[in-house]
């Protein structure tokens, strides 16, 4: 169905490797293959050629051949292409045409001219499959990123195109959502033969969905392709079951939790007796040291009794109640985050998550009840003044960035937290030691835009940071190095309120995890005793060694380590490529 002969791409301007070079590969008819890689390595560009984006859109040069159903991608643009293959991007308001849910559905059939009958049909059967029938009427602009997704999708499935080309699509999906888009696809591929090329780096929950794996190593590298297991062995970026797998010598890998559990029983008997490196919980933050501008000075607005301590909360929030519209959005919310504290917030998409993170950023004005951060109220205080107590990365990360290039980017940053000149371009090394100083924040994947509007905003070190679906995007390796950046600034006496649904980040990093649904709080506690509450929010490792109270690959390591160095020495040097 899909053929790539000999393709190599390369963009006017950029480095001097292309991005995709030796590709040579067929993805036969009605197959789900995934396309896996460390972020920036290509992934987008191999799916824009797919499509015919690349390089009818983007721009760039286009060496080998592609086609799709016989077409020939160079000379088919991508309107020629719309009955045969649906694509949907990294980001889906970029995606989105008209104003609704029902009408962006049934775009895409009405410019392919089909029946109005059918049209119906079609959009009642999305609408189900897709658990969107509630939302039918809603303005798009009114969803949550997880919602918007869920229609993006929605949009290209209408139309029964033949190929379907996803980026990304899980990104901003709650894990229930995220099966069930999941089964959808499977559903089309098993029962309509449709064929599937996927980009995903949360491989947990699709790796063993796949048929096909294609792994671009790196930059500009060919590709290798084969089975989910054996390219999951040379794999550098691999999800936590495969993880496990390669720690304890498991072959084959396993590549599902069902599949783990049925050959755990030998390590549950060797970590029998032996107990994790305490998780720490809401009551065991250590005392931290006060964070930069934790002060607040006497002629800041709606200051706080009490503010300024170094014992006073980030961020406190008592009996809130936001509304968007006509919709009660967040219902009497009470949570109070400590300085030197990281607190996760989980729930389903449209849970309320993001409008507490933008509450507490000043972007909203709370309808009853209080917030205040870093004693002062945030929508009554100048932006100028705030951003010294509160730093917020949004999902969509191009949102905070404006300038041409990274270098001038990190300047910008620099200048507006009246830090040390070059103090961003450290953050940015640390999180993307490949991106250079003359690259446009457009030309960077998801990912790594994501990864350096991060930068721009832990400049300032403001003492409360918000972050909302921080991971979306990135690899299992900048993952790890975003967690030992959070790490070492909470230790450093600030505060962390992520809203997240990646549980896998969740059980590394957390030290409480808060449960909102519908715009209520139904769960506060220690990130071991929620998470695992829940069979959704349950990490791979703890469903893996259930009843044991194991929540991540590294616990398991360190324990067999200290129990037995030897052993551990001799685990495969691969283990550490991923948590």
């Amino acid at each position: 169905m899909i053929r790539f002969d000999d393709v190599s791409v390369r963009y006017e301007g950029a480095a001097a490797s292309p991005a995709l070079t030796g590709v040579d590969l067929t993805v036969p008819e009605g197959e789900l293959c995934l396309l896996v890689g460390p972020s920036g390595v290509g992934k987008s560009t191999l799916l824009g050629t797919v499509s015919g984006l690349v390089p009818h859109f983007t721009g760039g040069t286009l060496r080998g051949r592609v086609t799709v159903a016989g077409r020939d991608t160079r000379t088919h643009k991508p309107r020629e292409l719309a009955d045969v293959v649906g694509t949907v991007g990294q980001d889906p308001l970029a995606h989105f045409v008209t104003d609704t849910v029902e009408d962006e559905l049934a775009y895409g059939m009405e410019s392919l001219g089909l029946a109005p009958a059918v049209m119906r049909r079609r959009v009642e059967e999305t609408l189900d499959l897709l658990g969107l029938a509630a939302l039918r009427d809603r303005p798009i602009a009114t969803l949550s990123g997880g919602q918007q997704q869920r229609v993006a999708i929605g949009s290209v499935l209408t139309p029964h195109p033949r190929v379907l080309v996803l980026d990304e699509p899980t990104s901003a999906l709650d894990p229930a959502a995220a099966e069930e888009v999941l089964a959808v696809l499977q559903r089309l591929v098993h029962d309509l033969g449709t064929t599937v090329l996927m980009a995903e780096h949360r491989l947990e929950r699709v790796v063993h969905y796949a048929d096909q794996v294609i792994l671009l190593p790196a930059p500009g590298a060919p590709p290798v392709t084969g089975g989910p297991a054996e390219i999951m062995a040379v794999s550098p970026v691999t999800p936590p079951v495969v993880s496990l797998g390669r720690l304890a010598g498991w072959s084959p890998l396993p590549l599902s939790v069902r599949d783990a559990r049925r050959m755990a029983g030998p390590l549950r008997e060797r970590l029998a007796g032996l107990t994790p490196e305490p998780h720490p919980g809401a009551d065991s933050v250590p005392a931290p040291r006060p964070a930069a501008g934790g002060t607040v000075p006497d002629s800041a607005p709606d200051v706080a009794p009490g503010a300024g301590t170094a014992t006073a909360p980030a961020a406190e929030v008592s009996r809130l109640s936001v509304r968007r519209g006509r919709t009660e959005v967040l219902r009497r919310i009470g949570l109070t985050v400590r300085p030197g504290e990281t607190v996760a917030l989980m729930g389903r998409n449209g849970a309320g998550k993001s409008t507490l993170l933008n509450t507490l950023a000043g972007l909203h004005r709370p309808a009853a009840g209080t917030a205040v951060v870093g004693g002062v109220v945030p929508h009554r205080t100048p932006p100028r003044d705030l951003i010294r107590r509160v730093g917020l990365v949004p999902q969509e990360p191009r949102d905070l960035l404006y300038a041409d290039t990274v270098a001038a980017e990190c300047a910008a940053a620099d200048g507006d937290a009246d830090a040390e000149p070059g103090s961003c371009r450290a953050l940015v090394t640390a999180l993307l030691p490949d991106v250079s100083d003359t690259t446009h924040p457009r030309d960077l994947s998801e990912g790594q835009r994501l990864a350096l509007a991060l930068a721009v905003v832990l400049t300032a070190r403001p003492p409360l940071l918000l972050l909302d679906e921080p991971t979306r995007g990135l690899d299992y390796a900048a993952k790890s190095r975003l967690v030992e950046i959070l790490r070492g600034l909470a230790a450093d006496g600030h505060a962390v309120l992520l809203a997240t649904h990646d549980v896998e980040l969740v059980a590394e990093l957390a030290h409480r995890v808060v449960i909102l649904a519908d715009g209520e709080l139904v769960a506060d506690g220690p990130t071991a005793e929620v998470v695992t509450a829940s069979p959704a929010f349950s990490p791979q490792v703890s469903k893996i060694l259930a009843p044991q109270a194991w929540l991540t690959v590294s616990e398991v390591r360190n324990a067999l380590s200290a129990a037995s160095p030897q052993a551990a020495s001799q685990a495969p040097s691969r283990t550490e490529a991923a948590r």
